[in-house]
């Protein structure tokens, strides 16, 4: 449980930094409060969407990553970071991001921050 909320809290970090880098990912909030709770609600859409559809995505997209040498998971990433933003204007959280190139470097970004994180925080095993 401690590991799972480490991971929430190392996400919701680096979705925050994407915010801040990044003008076309956007969220909106009335107060610091609002904010922290919708990258809270965001991290965990977005573990979420990272545990049950990006596993099946790497195996059906396997022979691309041998043929891009691993360079298609940017887009892996991307199309996750968009399908976390679809999934919080259906559930009506204030976040979008707007573009697929912007997901692309949101990805990254997070990708980057988010080990960072995970490799600071203490894990709990």
């Amino acid at each position: 449980m401690k590991n799972f909320v480490v991971k929430t809290i190392a996400n919701a970090g680096a979705l925050a930094v994407a915010v801040w880098l990044l003008d076309k990912i956007t969220l909106t909030g009335d107060s610091t409060g609002k904010k922290v709770g919708t990258l809270i609600v965001v991290a965990l859409l977005f573990g979420l969407v990272n545990f049950l559809v990006k596993p099946i995505v790497k195996v059906l997209t396997f022979p691309l990553f041998i043929l891009t040498l691993g360079l298609i998971t940017l887009v892996v990433n991307a199309l996750m970071l968009m399908l976390t933003s679809w999934l919080a204007d259906k559930f009506d959280v204030s976040f979008h991001v707007e573009g697929f190139w912007t997901a692309v470097l949101g990805g990254l970004i997070i990708s980057v921050v988010s080990w960072a994180l995970n490799v600071v925080l203490p894990d709990g095993d």
